[in-house]
């Protein structure tokens, strides 16, 4: 009887030490599963929405888009141009990495909503942008230039893409009234 008592415990050891194994590989493989959706999500080609942009084959876009630099500093980092899947909107760039989510800018769209003589518009470098902030990511839309220019980022990316965008503007398109 204590040979059986043994083996049972024994048994029961073996079986309770199996299932924890087991619940401790299939969480590991659910995580692994996250972090290659993630990693996916963040490389290969960047599908945007198209959206109304119907300055985007202008001569101002063409000069803005000329201008935007191969890599982007994003705090210390370095990000690369991210390719957009086809069709790619007109007039559109992204840059982001494994490790970094998509920053994209948008040149020739039309004028968003938000625009009104009332809205709260903030200076960065002598260009004048409207901040719109939607689920944790920011877009600032450049104002007081011939064409409306958007810049999205997800959510503390900090302003050095912004100031960089500012000094393309600042040099390549001309000030104008944000309300003529």
């Amino acid at each position: 009887m204590l040979i059986v008592a043994i083996t049972l415990g024994a048994l029961l050891a073996l079986a309770v030490a199996g299932i924890g194994t087991y619940g401790w590989y299939s969480a590991r493989q659910e995580q692994l599963a996250v972090e290659e959706a993630e990693q996916a999500r963040r490389t290969g080609p960047l599908a945007l929405a198209p959206i109304p942009a119907p300055e985007a084959e202008s001569p101002e876009c063409a000069a803005v888009v000329g201008a935007l630099p191969r890599e982007l500093k994003v705090g210390d980092a370095l990000v690369p141009r991210r390719e957009l899947a086809q069709p790619a909107p007109p007039a559109t760039i992204a840059w982001g990495d494994g490790d970094h989510d998509p920053i994209t800018v948008r040149c020739g769209i039309d004028a968003p909503a938000e625009l009104t003589p009332t809205a709260q518009l903030v200076d960065v470098s002598g260009v004048s942008w409207l901040e719109i902030n939607q689920g944790g990511d920011t877009s600032w839309l450049a104002v007081d230039r011939p064409v409306y220019v958007a810049l999205s980022v997800p959510g503390g990316t900090g302003t050095g893409p912004l100031q960089d965008l500012s000094a393309v503007l600042g040099e390549k398109l001309p000030k104008q009234p944000v309300f003529p």
